[in-house]
């Protein structure tokens, strides 16, 4: 998995904009939920926010407030470094954070926890816990007729392929894991959840 993400930190961002191998049949509606999902972490309240798996900094540019992006790829820090120069960025390990306890108000993780097993994803939650007073995730939802948990292949530009570990999540499911909360959306695309962090 930490192979994959930094080899294609070049072309990560495509997927966001599907275009090119992430272009969709679905292009129109996933655009208007990106930008449904940017407009909502703009209208969060300004806090000290800890991004982790920040990769290229697509969504760290629309964290209010002072933001750390972390991430174990050099080569996706490389980008978002340039792409949003407003930020700091520190390589490091999301399951071993390099950071003092209370360190930040909100910890944001955007996909990133769909790719942890049951064993990382308790590791992660007590790491958040421990550096921050709040925890944001932005999740792939469980639609109905798909498997809760597959390996993926997945093929860069480069002609290289790689499987990856996805879990999806039920809104009700991802909460139950952070502990309660509340969930801020639920689109085909993205599921985003909001949980005190339970220090």
């Amino acid at each position: 998995m930490k192979a994959y993400y930094d080899a294609r930190a070049a072309e990560y961002d495509d997927a966001w904009h599907a275009r090119g191998r992430w272009e969709r049949g679905d292009r129109r509606r996933w655009v208007e939920e990106v930008e449904l999902l940017t407009d909502l972490l703009r209208s969060l309240p300004p806090a000290r926010t800890l991004d982790v798996a920040c990769g290229t900094g697509f969504l760290t540019r629309r964290l209010p407030g002072g933001v750390v992006g972390l991430d174990q790829s050099e080569s996706m820090l490389t980008v978002a470094r340039r792409q949003v120069p407003h930020a700091a960025f520190v390589r490091g390990d999301a399951l071993a954070l390099p950071f003092e306890a209370g360190s930040f108000e909100r910890l944001f993780a955007s996909f990133f926890y769909c790719h942890l097993s049951a064993g990382e994803r308790e590791r992660f939650l007590g790491e958040a816990r421990r550096v921050a007073g709040e925890l944001t995730v932005v999740a792939a939802p469980l639609r109905d007729g798909h498997q809760a948990e597959s390996w993926q292949e997945r093929e860069l530009k480069d002609g290289s392929r790689w499987r990856v570990y996805k879990r999806f999540f039920t809104p009700d499911g991802l909460l139950d894991e952070l502990g309660g909360g509340e969930a801020l959306h639920v689109g085909h695309s993205f599921l985003v959840v909001r949980a005190a962090s339970q220090r």
